[in-house]
C-alpha cells in the first residue's frame, strides 16, 4: 500500500486518508474516491489530498479483519460484520471466557498492522458482552500478512464455556447465640450468586456449627454441588466445616486462596459431588475469591489446587478509594440490541393495480425475501409494518418477524415509522428502518450497518449508500433519536431528522446499487429484471 499526498486528479479509486471539508464538499476519511468525488474536489479547488493507494497484493482493511476474525469463530462466539477495519467478537451466551495467550501474542507479533485485544483469561461474561476486537491499523495489509495472522490462530484464541444449570444445596451453620438475621443475609447473598450463574438453589439447610450434624447433612444431600457458609470463619483444615466433609467420606482438595477478600475458602469433594466452603465475606455482594471459583465450576471448568494457587496476581480485590466497588462497576462493552423495522404499509399507487411487494423475486414474493434477509441478519427482532387488511400479512411467514398494524397507512412513511418505534422492545439500543421494496438489500448489508453503530464514538445514525456514495436505505437510528422518530409526519419519513442530526450520521457503502434500488413502477421492475 502506498500512503501519502497525491494530486487530486490522480486519486480516483484511492482511499481518502483525512476528511475534507471544502465549500459544499464533505468527504469523510476512509472513503473510496469516485470520479464524481474527484470532480467535486477539483471544483472546490482542492488540488492535493492525502490518500492510501492499494497494490495488487493488498487486502482492504475490512476484508482482512473479517478473515482473521473468522478463525476465532466457534460455539458461543458471535462475530460482527467489519467496519473501518474492526471486527468485534461477542458472547452468544453467559459463561467464562478462556483466552489462549500464546495464540493472541503470536497474532500480535505477526505485523504491527494487525492487532487483537481480548478480555482477560477466565473473564465471567454475560450474553452480548464484547470479548475481543480485531483491528487492522492501516487501510490495507498484504495478503501474506493476513495469511500469517490466520496461521497464528491455528489454535483457537478464544473459547467460551457456557454456564450449565444444576442443583446446588446450601448449608448454613450457626454458632451459639448467632442472630437469625445473619443467616438470612448469608442465604440471600448465596442465592443471588447462584441465580447470576444460572444455577438452581436446591435445599437450604440450617444447622448447628458442629461437625456431626453438618457431616450428616452432607451425606444426605444428593445435589451435584453443595455450598457451606459457616457460622464461624474456617481457620484450619481440621476446623468444623472441612472436618465435616472428611467425616462424610470426602476430601479437602484446597484450603485457603491467595485472593483477598476470600482467603478462607476451601474446596472439596464427596465422590463426584463438589463441595465449596465459602469465606465469611460471601455474605456481602462484593466480588470475592469465591466468585472466581464458582464461575469456573458453573462453566464446567476444572478447579484444582494449582488453579487456585496462581490466582494471587490480580487477586487483591479489596475495595479501596482509588477503585470503584466491584458491584458498582459499569458492565463491560456489550453487543447493542438492534431491531429491524420493515416499512411495508404503502399502497403501491404507481404500480398500475399490481402490488409491488407481492412481485416475484427468485421464486418468492419480494416482501417474503426482505423479511427473510432481515431474519438472517444480526438484528435481534424484526417488525413488519402492514395495514390492518392486506394480503401481504399472509406472506410474512412463521419466523421471528412480528406484524405491526399501521392504523393510518395513507399518511405515508411516517405513520409506519411511528408504529415501529412504538412496537420496539424496551431494551432496544437502535432500530434499522428498511423499505419493503428493496430487493438487493441482504442480511450482510444489515450486519454492516450494525457493525458501524457505536454511540460511544458518535456513530449514532448509520445510513447506507451505493458504492459511489449516493445515500439511500436502510438507515439505522440509535436510541438517542427514538423520541424524535415518534414525531415524524407525512411521507417525508425521517428526512428532516437526518438533516438536523447530520453530525451523527455515518455512511456505509453497500455493494453496487443495493442502497438505492427500490422498485415503485412496472417499468422499474422490468428494467431491474432485464439488468439481472
Amino acid at each position: 500500500m502506498q500512503f501519502g499526498a497525491v494530486q487530486t486528479i490522480d486519486a480516483v479509486g484511492a482511499i481518502l486518508a483525512h476528511s475534507v471539508h471544502a465549500g459544499d464538499v464533505r468527504l469523510r476519511k476512509g472513503r473510496c474516491l469516485s470520479e464524481a468525488d474527484i470532480a467535486a474536489l477539483l471544483a472546490a479547488d482542492v488540488q492535493s489530498i492525502t490518500v492510501a493507494q492499494l497494490q495488487a497484493d493488498d487486502i482492504p482493511e475490512d476484508q482482512a479483519a473479517q478473515r482473521i476474525a473468522a478463525h476465532m469463530a466457534g460455539e458461543g462466539l458471535s462475530i460482527a460484520a467489519p467496519f473501518t477495519g474492526r471486527v468485534n467478537v461477542h458472547a452468544a451466551c453467559a459463561g467464562v471466557l478462556r483466552v489462549d495467550r500464546r495464540a493472541v501474542d503470536a497474532l500480535n507479533a505477526v505485523d504491527e498492522a494487525v492487532t487483537l485485544a481480548t478480555l482477560p483469561d477466565y473473564a465471567r461474561v454475560d450474553a452480548r458482552t464484547m470479548l475481543a476486537t480485531v483491528k487492522i491499523i492501516p487501510y490495507a495489509v498484504a495478503d501474506t500478512t493476513v495469511a500469517a495472522a490466520e496461521e497464528a490462530l491455528s489454535a483457537p484464541a478464544l473459547t467460551l464455556h457456557p454456564f450449565r444449570s444444576r442443583r446446588v444445596d446450601i448449608m448454613l451453620t450457626a454458632t451459639l447465640g448467632m442472630k437469625p438475621s445473619l443467616l438470612d443475609k448469608g442465604e440471600a447473598a448465596v442465592r443471588r450468586r447462584l441465580d447470576r450463574l444460572g444455577l438452581q438453589t436446591g435445599d437450604v439447610i440450617r444447622l448447628p456449627h458442629e461437625v456431626e450434624p453438618l457431616a450428616q447433612a452432607l451425606r444426605d444431600s444428593t445435589a451435584p454441588m453443595v455450598m457451606i457458609l459457616g457460622g464461624s470463619a474456617t481457620s484450619d483444615r481440621a476446623d468444623v466445616a472441612p472436618a465435616a466433609v472428611v467425616a462424610a467420606g470426602g476430601v479437602i482438595e484446597r484450603f485457603g486462596m491467595p485472593v483477598d477478600p476470600g482467603n478462607l475458602l476451601f474446596l472439596g469433594g464427596i465422590g463426584s459431588r463438589q463441595v465449596v466452603g465459602l469465606p465469611g465475606c460471601a455474605r456481602s455482594p462484593a466480588l470475592n475469591g469465591a466468585d472466581w471459583v464458582l464461575e469456573r465450576l458453573a462453566a464446567d471448568l476444572t478447579v484444582e489446587d494449582a488453579d487456585i494457587a496462581v490466582m494471587g496476581v490480580g487477586g487483591l480485590l479489596k475495595e479501596i478509594p482509588t477503585r470503584p466497588q466491584p458491584r458498582d462497576r459499569v458492565a463491560p462493552s456489550r453487543k447493542p440490541r438492534v431491531e429491524a423495522m420493515i416499512l411495508a404499509a404503502g399502497a403501491s399507487r404507481r404500480m398500475g393495480g399490481r402490488d409491488k411487494l407481492l412481485e416475484q423475486v427468485d421464486g418468492q414474493p419480494l416482501l417474503s425475501q426482505v423479511v427473510e434477509q432481515a431474519q438472517q441478519s444480526g438484528a435481534d427482532a424484526v417488525h413488519v409494518m402492514l395495514p390492518a387488511q392486506s394480503p401481504r400479512r399472509d406472506i410474512v411467514g412463521t419466523g421471528r418477524a412480528k406484524i405491526v398494524t399501521v392504523a393510518d397507512p395513507e399518511e405515508g412513511m411516517a405513520a409506519s415509522i411511528r408504529a415501529g418505534i412504538a412496537a420496539r422492545g424496551a431494551q432496544a439500543d437502535a432500530v434499522i428502518i428498511m423499505l419493503g421494496d428493496m430487493p438487493e438489500v441482504t442480511a450482510h448489508h444489515l450486519d454492516q450497518l450494525i457493525a458501524a453503530f457505536s454511540p460511544a464514538d458518535g456513530r449514532e445514525i448509520i445510513r447506507a449508500t451505493d458504492a459511489d456514495g449516493t445515500a439511500g436505505h436502510p438507515i439505522l437510528f440509535g436510541a438517542r433519536f427514538f423520541e424524535s422518530l415518534t414525531r415524524v409526519e407525512g411521507d417525508r419519513g425521517a428526512r428532516d431528522l437526518l438533516r438536523e442530526a447530520k453530525d451523527y450520521v455515518v455512511q456505509v457503502a453497500l455493494d453496487g446499487r443495493a442502497a438505492t434500488t427500490d422498485l415503485d413502477t412496472p417499468q422499474a421492475w422490468a428494467a431491474w429484471r432485464a439488468g439481472r
